[in-house]
């Protein structure tokens, strides 16, 4: 069984990081994602073509991969090292437990790190997924925010995992009510939708990117039949990008993709 790949962390970029945050002076995230990328050993795969960049600006949609060594930050820092485009993610704005100890002593910490995060690097803080009633308000500003974003800009570049958390074994899920109607918003001010797969194989930390997802989606359904529609184009669209293993619901069966 291949080893896991070797994932840097405490390296001067996160010491130069850490004063950052503390001093609340911004940085740049490309820069940042391409130093600890640099570090990674064996070195990131990028399996198939890399997409040039895009005129109208875009969306890149990955899956929330997990494994026991690997943490989510390497899915934004290996799609911006790659891409080498300033990205503006969409991040959690907590992490949250299914016990009451870490609710109560963890969630509040990562309230406050990821508060001090988003504003160095100029992302949007997104309530954590499952959709809790009370953050309702503050979910629509997150995307009011993205949405400013977009139309502040010539070639608006927007980062998302769409899941909004991981599953038990790594594998795809279905993203929470409201995601598809979130992404139908970004396609129709003309942005394209880039799919992206982030998974491990042969010890190695790999890539790779999709074929855009073509539009228009279901302008015409009803808000859920057009959430709904939406999500499960770009799921599938994500699938296609990752080993059958990984694709959960929307796996087609069939043999896993080749390592090229």
């Amino acid at each position: 069984m291949p080893a896991s790949p070797r994932y840097p962390s405490l390296t001067p970029t996160t010491l130069q990081l850490a004063l950052s945050l503390i001093a609340g002076q911004p940085r740049s995230f490309r820069k940042d994602a391409q130093a600890f990328v640099r570090r990674l050993r064996p070195p990131l795969r990028v399996l198939g073509q890399t997409p040039a960049p895009s005129a109208a600006g875009r969306v890149v949609l990955a899956n929330h991969f997990r494994s026991r060594s690997f943490r989510a930050w390497w899915i934004p820092f290996a799609l911006t090292a790659t891409l080498d485009e300033d990205i503006h993610w969409v991040m959690t704005s907590a992490w949250t437990y299914p016990d009451p100890l870490r609710s109560h002593l963890l969630t509040p910490l990562t309230r406050r790190l990821f508060r001090r995060v988003a504003r160095a690097y100029a992302f949007t803080l997104m309530p954590p997924m499952p959709p809790a009633p009370h953050e309702a308000a503050a979910r629509a500003g997150a995307v009011r925010q993205v949405l400013r974003y977009v139309s502040a800009r010539p070639r608006p570049l927007v980062g998302l995992v769409p899941e909004g958390g991981d599953s038990s074994e790594g594998d795809l899920m279905a993203p929470p009510s409201g995601v598809g109607r979130f992404i139908s918003l970004l396609a129709a001010r003309g942005l394209e939708l880039l799919p992206a797969g982030v998974f491990e194989a042969d010890g190695a930390l790999c890539l790779r990117f999709g074929k855009p997802i073509a539009g228009p989606f279901e302008a015409n359904a009803d808000p859920e039949t057009r959430d709904r529609l939406a999500a499960v184009r770009v799921m599938k669209a994500i699938a296609s990008c990752l080993p059958d293993a990984l694709r959960g619901p929307y796996s087609r069966g069939g043999s896993q993709h080749a390592l090229e």
